[in-house]
């Protein structure tokens, strides 16, 4: 088949979802540069996020029809539960992070770390003390949902969990995050479980 490849920083958590994804299923790749805040950039994604995927003519954007793309069209263990309840569970939790969690825990969280940092800037404590109680309600509703199965969306790893893991990834590297999780021990144990994949390790490996 034609190669794959995902276009984005590898930094990125939704790159390492679509990354994670791809190596669960057995599916080699490569991963490019995504050229930033450009006229090309928008040519592959009108809102100028990552990560993009190609396989051979097709072309997405978005995450989550990436993931779905990967798992419906190449062999390996399924990551879409067949059981509908189940199915419903994950689609829930997807959509729940990109609505609201990778809102607060990232983009409103993490971020205000890394991007001030990189600049040489010291980091704006009003915004990320705002957050914080937002990823700790965030982070709390997830501990619940693992409470309830090995998984989330029950005993066998679904699309979900490749969308939370490197988002607590990338939290529990800043100490309000560590806290939180502290108190977390359901998601806390879960996404340990997940960093001890081939998968996760490899795309969380250093350059």
């Amino acid at each position: 088949m034609s190669q794959v490849t995902l276009i984005g920083p590898p930094q990125s958590s939704y790159v390492r979802t679509a990354r994670i994804c791809c190596l669960e299923k057995g599916v080699s790749h490569t991963l490019e540069p995504a050229p930033r805040e450009s006229h090309e950039h928008r040519s592959l994604h009108p809102w100028t996020r990552v990560p993009i995927f190609r396989h051979g003519d097709l072309q997405l954007f978005e995450t989550s029809a990436i993931c779905r793309y990967i798992d419906a069209a190449f062999d390996g263990p399924r990551l879409v539960p067949t059981d509908p309840r189940r199915a419903a569970v994950m689609e829930q939790w997807v959509s729940a992070i990109n609505c609201y969690i990778y809102d607060h825990t990232i983009r409103r969280y993490a971020l205000q770390y890394i991007l001030p940092g990189l600049r040489g800037e010291a980091p704006d404590r009003a915004v990320i003390d705002e957050a914080i109680p937002l990823m700790q309600r965030d982070l709390g509703l997830l501990d619940g949902a693992y409470a309830r199965s090995t998984w989330i969306a029950g005993d066998a790893v679904s699309l979900a969990d490749l969308f939370v893991a490197p988002i607590v990834a990338t939290a529990r590297m800043f100490p309000e995050g560590q806290s939180a999780l502290a108190g977390c021990r359901h998601l806390t144990r879960a996404v340990d479980a997940f960093a001890a994949r081939d998968s996760f390790a490899a795309v969380h490996a250093p350059a």
